[in-house]
Parts: structure tokens; C-alpha cells; sequence
């Protein structure tokens, strides 16, 4: 029959063994003796105390496989030696603090120089519940909002200069607020031309699709994605008929006479040479090289 035991981040069991393994660090058979099994290896309980056992704060022996233990932020006791630093009364089952590194009993915690709550000025003794932040302490219930004066307690705050605000006062108070939905900006924001938005709503103003961290196009203060941009507001290339949406090839755009090309569409229409940013003849609604429209 084995029992579980919890000996820091990993576990180990202890037992009898009753199959043919043999001790994973000096290889005595191990079939029914007392053995221990940590990390997935079998080992007898003497390779235990030598190599994986934990080592008592106290006494600074090995911590063997069938004693009991107390362990407390990465630090492990025989329970005979988890005492108080002072009076030396056993704490392995009672309640304890822990100050400056050394484990004291509550009578003796508050006898020790107690910390002073900032809020009210009065002493924090063993037992209170309290809140620190940045090497200042308080009592739970003196932590409270700036603004509003509510108890922050153990909750989320946000700290300014001297001063501490809850989150709904911090959002009133200093948090952007979105453009579109007028509420408060905590996280995940987004700016388009020193404006701020939530990231949900910087959207298409045609299909409703997310355009943070994807390409789009304003007009008149509303936003496109590529495909309705393409589809329901670019102009049409007098040459090729496709839309003009001002992104890759054919970014630059010829205007003349109220319609638009792309600049590798606007060509001469005779001999095809091409007139972006060349001198031009317009005839009939067609564009011409200076050349061809003296044929014309």
C-alpha cells in the first residue's frame, strides 16, 4: 500500500515492492523491501535520503521518505522542527507568520514591531488582513479609493502619483474612451489619426470586418476594408474597368477630365506607348501620344 506525500513542485510514493526493480542509484534488488518511487525512478530509502530527499531548514538533515513534512514558499522542515524562532512552540499545526525570513507564532508576531497601516495609522498585528504595495502596508478595509472612497481591498486598482483608484474611477477619470462607443478604453486599444478605438469597434462600415492590423481605406471618415472599398466606393479605371483601390500595382493614379487610370492603363490608344507622367492628347474621349494625334 503506498501513500501519496507532496515534496515540493513533484510528488513521490512510498511502499513495499513486489516486482523485480532494482534501486536506480545503487542498484540493490528492491523486491520486498520499503522503497520509494520519485520522478519516475524506483530507489531504496537510503539513496532517498542521500540524493532526493529535501534538507530541513532547522537541523539541516535530510528529510527521510517515511517522516513528515512541512514545506512553506520553497522551503521544507521536519514537522518536529517547524517551531517558532523565538519560543520555539511547534507550528506544524497551528497558524503561523512568516517575517523577514524567519517563521514566528502569532503571539510572538505581534510582538514584533508591527508594520503601520498608511490609512488609518494604527498598528497591523498577526491575524489582520492587509495590502501592500510598494513597501507600504494598510488594513484591508483602509485601502480605498481616491475618488469615490470605496474599499479597494484585495481588488484591482490603479495606482497615480499618491493617490490609488478603483477601476471604475480610473476609467471616469484618465481612461481613453472609444470614438465610436463612447466607453472606456482599458486594454486592446487601437489610435487611427490620434483617435482611439476599441479594436471591436474599428470595423468596416459595409461588412462589419476587424480592419486593426489589416489594410483599409477612409473616405469621408469611414472606413473600408479592401473587398467593399474595391467593390462599392473605388473608382473605375477608364482603361481596364478595374477598380482603382490604391493598393500594390497601380498605386499611382492618372486624373483627367473626371476619370481616373491606373498608371500603367494610360496609354496611347494607337500605338500603346505609355503616357503616366508624359505628355498627352485628349480626343474623343481617348488619350493619344503627341505623335499619333498629329495622324489622327
Amino acid at each position: 500500500m503506498a501513500s501519496q506525500r507532496h515534496s515540493g513542485p513533484s510528488s513521490y510514493k512510498v511502499g513495499t515492492m513486489s516486482e523485480k526493480f532494482d534501486c536506480h542509484y545503487c542498484r540493490d534488488p528492491l523486491q520486498g523491501k520499503k522503497y520509494v518511487q520519485k520522478d519516475g525512478h524506483h530507489c531504496c530509502l537510503k539513496c532517498f535520503d542521500k540524493f532526493c530527499a529535501n534538507t530541513c531548514v532547522e537541523c539541516r538533515k535530510p528529510i527521510s521518505a517515511d517522516a513528515k513534512e512541512v514545506h512553506y514558499k520553497n522551503r521544507y522542515w521536519h514537522d518536529a522542527c517547524f517551531r517558532c524562532a523565538k519560543c520555539l512552540h511547534p507550528l506544524a499545526s497551528e497558524t503561523f507568520v512568516s517575517k523577514d525570513g524567519k517563521i514566528l507564532c502569532n503571539k510572538c508576531a505581534t510582538r514584533e514591531d508591527s508594520p503601520r497601516c498608511k490609512g488609518c495609522f494604527k498598528a497591523i498585528v498577526a491575524g489582520d488582513q492587509n495590502v501592500e504595495y510598494k513597501g507600504t502596508v494598510w488594513h484591508k478595509d483602509c485601502f480605498t479609493c481616491s475618488n469615490c472612497k470605496q474599499v479597494i481591498g484585495t481588488g484591482s486598482f490603479f495606482p497615480k502619483g499618491e493617490d490609488f483608484y478603483c477601476v471604475t474611477c480610473h476609467e471616469t477619470k484618465f481612461a481613453k474612451h472609444c470614438v465610436k462607443c463612447n466607453k472606456a478604453i482599458t486594454s486592446g486599444g487601437i489610435t487611427y489619426q490620434d483617435q482611439p478605438w476599441h479594436a471591436e469597434c474599428f470595423v468596416c462600415v459595409t461588412c462589419s470586418k476587424k480592419l486593426a492590423g489589416q489594410r483599409f481605406t477612409a473616405v469621408e471618415d469611414q472606413y473600408y476594408c479592401v473587398d467593399c472599398y474595391k467593390n462599392f466606393v473605388a473608382k473605375k479605371c477608364a482603361g481596364c474597368k478595374n477598380p482603382i483601390t490604391g493598393f500594390g500595382k497601380g498605386s499611382s493614379v492618372v486624373a483627367y477630365e473626371g476619370q481616373s487610370w491606373h498608371d500603367y492603363c494610360f496609354h496611347c490608344k494607337k500605338c500603346s506607348v505609355n503616357l503616366a507622367n508624359k505628355r498627352f492628347v485628349f480626343h474623343n474621349e481617348q488619350v493619344y501620344c503627341p505623335d499619333c494625334a498629329k495622324k489622327l
